[in-house]
């Protein structure tokens, strides 16, 4: 949320908001507890702590998290922060955004313990998509559809950009798929044979295959994610 354009956007977002008498939302911390290691816990709630700081310092009149348990703290800082119920009066006429800093390139590496993360998880929550399940913790995160759809995004990005991986060569569809079979293989050993071939992963591999690899930036992976799903199924979970 620190990166030149998404603090842009958030910062437009209260001044657009407040201009209109309306709330402005902070966003998600994904982070939920860790009951098996409460220092990975603890450094949870830290960064969760920072990232509500930084909303209500900043004009947000609400927030929300991903789990219950993250509702007290939250609650707090916006209690000691916010002793108004809103912020509105806060127009933020100091906010200056253009739309050239909104379109800023992000900073950082590419690297492919980065690649293979995007790809359990967009695998990984893709299968739970699939068997009606829309919101799946994932490595000290809950993941939804927006958070699989960063993962398989940036992997397109790089396929179409022949992004270079930790310096290196660029990554081609080749190698992506490599990783893409090696991973799904950890996978399987991980769940075990029983519970992976019980599940959908085979199906949500080659859809996150044809979403990464595709000629053309597709608009959503819900979208062909639900002709899948009708397909598997016949009609979607619950009705």
């Amino acid at each position: 949320m620190t990166q030149p354009f998404m603090r842009a956007y958030t910062q437009l977002l209260i001044k657009t908001c407040h201009r209109r008498d309306v709330h402005a939302m902070g966003g998600m911390a994904a982070q939920i507890p860790i009951k098996d290691d409460p220092r990975a816990s603890e450094e949870a709630l830290e960064r969760v702590r920072a990232d509500k700081l930084r909303e209500v310092k900043d004009g947000h009149d609400g927030t929300w998290v991903a789990h219950p348990g993250l509702v007290p703290l939250a609650t707090a800082i916006f209690d000691e922060h916010m002793p108004t119920p809103n912020q509105i009066h806060r127009k933020r006429e100091d906010v200056r955004v253009a739309a050239a800093d909104l379109l800023v390139v992000p900073e950082g590496t590419r690297t492919e313990a980065g690649l293979r993360h995007n790809v359990r998880v967009g695998v990984q929550y893709l299968e739970a998509w699939l068997q009606g399940n829309g919101c799946v913790p994932l490595y000290n995160l809950m993941e939804d559809a927006a958070t699989a759809e960063i993962s398989r995004t940036q992997v397109w990005q790089w396929l179409r950009h022949r992004a270079a991986i930790d310096g290196g060569r660029p990554l081609t569809p080749e190698r992506f798929r490599e990783i893409l079979k090696e991973e799904l293989a950890r996978l399987r050993d991980a769940l075990g044979p029983e519970r992976y071939d019980a599940g959908r992963f085979a199906e949500a591999c080659s859809l996150f295959d044809r979403m990464s690899t595709s000629p053309e930036f597709q608009e959503f992976l819900t979208l062909p994610a639900y002709d899948e799903l009708l397909g598997l199924t016949g009609t979607l979970p619950g009705a």
